[in-house]
Order: structure tokens, then sequence, then C-alpha cells
């Protein structure tokens, strides 16, 4: 048996939007509305076997835009990933996981928001950079805090 069947794997196996709509609950009265929007960002991650070694790492947008508390759009928006990942151990997996995967992912998320506002006669919402590193590890951070909670009482 050769070490190559053990050496770590990493494949892109292909990027897809997964999901899109888009709801302007309000028109045209809200069309007409006059004052500076209020956007409101949710940002989701979703990862989750596939097949063995094979994994779908999706990351879904929520951006809400109101104008005088009604909402003039809503966009919900997620772009996913398979990624091929074989020969980690579950720490380093995870890592790649909640961070490198999404990373690949979020550019595609954020020209896809970008174009669905200009599609709907918006000017276009532009998704900051994401830190999905200090995400991972706050998430980390509040798991290891939650099990610790849980032994103490």
């Amino acid at each position: 048996m050769s070490d190559d069947n053990l050496q770590p794997v990493f494949n892109i196996q292909r990027m897809y939007l997964k999901d899109l709509s888009l709801e302007q609950p309000n028109a045209p009265a809200s069309l007409l509305e006059q004052g500076q929007p209020q956007v409101d960002i949710n940002l989701t991650l979703a990862a989750q076997p596939v097949a063995e070694g094979v994994f779908e790492v999706a990351v879904t947008a929520t951006v809400t835009t109101k104008v005088n508390d009604k909402v003039l759009f809503l966009i919900e928006a997620k772009q996913a990933g398979i990624f091929e990942i074989r020969n980690l151990p579950d720490e380093q997996l995870e890592g790649i996981l909640g961070i490198v995967c999404p990373q690949m992912i979020y550019p595609y998320l954020r020209a896809v928001v970008s174009d669905m506002c200009t599609r709907a006669g918006f000017p276009p919402v532009l998704l900051t950079e994401v830190n999905f590193q200090a995400m991972f590890e706050a998430q980390q951070q509040a798991r290891a805090e939650q099990a610790a909670g849980a032994t103490t009482n």
C-alpha cells in the first residue's frame, strides 16, 4: 500500500448558486418612499457531508433594506461549494470547512447579491469583507464556554 492514499486531499468540485430570492413586499408604494435606507445583513454558514470525503459548504446572506420602517426589498442568496477533503484530522477539517471553504465561496455570494440589487432597480449592496477566521474562533470559544457551563450545572 502506498503513502499516496494517506496524503491530505483538498479539491474544489463545484461552486454553485443554491438558492436566490428577491421580495419587494410593499412595492410599488415603497418605491416612492423618501429617506435613507437601513440595510441589515445577516450571514450564516452551513457544512454537511455529501459522501465519504466530500462536503457541501454553503454561505447564506439575507439582506433586508427598509425605508421608514417599510421593507423596500429582501434578498436571500445561498452560494455553495462542493469540496473533496480527505486524510485530515478532525480539528483541521473543522477549520477548513469553517474558514477556508467559506472564504472561497464568499466572493461569488457578494457578486450575486450586488447583481440582484441592480437587476431589481436599486443601487448595489456591497457586502463587506468577512474575517471567517475570527467568526470560526468566536464560535469555537462560544461552544467551549457553553460546554464549560453545562458541566458546572
